[in-house]
């Protein structure tokens, strides 16, 4: 297994819910199972709308249907429960989650938010890298690429972003993965 993958988005179909304390994630709703959506360990779940309930390792993907996870470490401080909420799982790098600068909750665009201000970890191919060229979300290379926006104190957007993960890849094949790299 390598450290990390290439795409922003592997699955993020529904709902789900996280049993803390055996670190159990389950679909809500539906009998359909992950086990054939081409999630694997060392896979990273965001959960709820905004990270707003934070990021694990995927640790097992068994064939009842259920995920589970390494810790909660990476959840947001002082959380009892994960009630039924939206999710997505991407191939970005783990150490990314040990880095405060990208520590939950936050307003990340992967399926998630419009916001200009937010703050995330995106996998930006070839052709992203590209389209975003000529707008204020231009990054330096494409791989996993570290993501800042703030609004200064003259009201101007400014974006600061930094590659963690230089890789050539010429698309991560997930059209529309995320709404600031857009693919075309």
């Amino acid at each position: 297994m390598a450290l990390w993958g290439n795409k922003d988005s592997v699955y993020s179909d529904g709902t789900v819910t996280v049993n803390l304390t055996t670190k159990k994630v389950e679909r809500v709703g539906t009998s359909a199972t992950f086990d054939t959506a081409g999630i694997s360990t060392g896979n990273v779940i965001a959960l709820g709308a905004g990270v707003t309930f934070g990021y694990a390792v995927i640790s097992a993907v068994d064939s009842a249907g259920a995920l589970s996870i390494a810790s909660t470490d990476h959840f947001v401080s002082g959380l009892t429960t994960v009630t039924a909420t939206t999710y997505n799982i991407s191939q970005e790098p783990i150490y990314t989650l040990g880095d405060s600068k990208y520590d939950a909750p936050e307003t990340k665009t992967t399926g998630f938010s419009t916001n200009p201000v937010f703050t995330g970890v995106f996998g930006v191919d070839r052709i992203e890298t590209g389209v975003a060229a000529t707008t204020a979300y231009a990054v330096s290379h494409q791989g996993w690429v570290g993501v800042t926006t703030y609004i200064d104190c003259h009201g101007n957007l400014r974006v600061k972003s930094e590659t963690l993960v230089a890789i050539g890849i010429d698309t991560t094949s997930d059209a529309d993965d995320d709404t600031r790299f857009a693919d075309s």
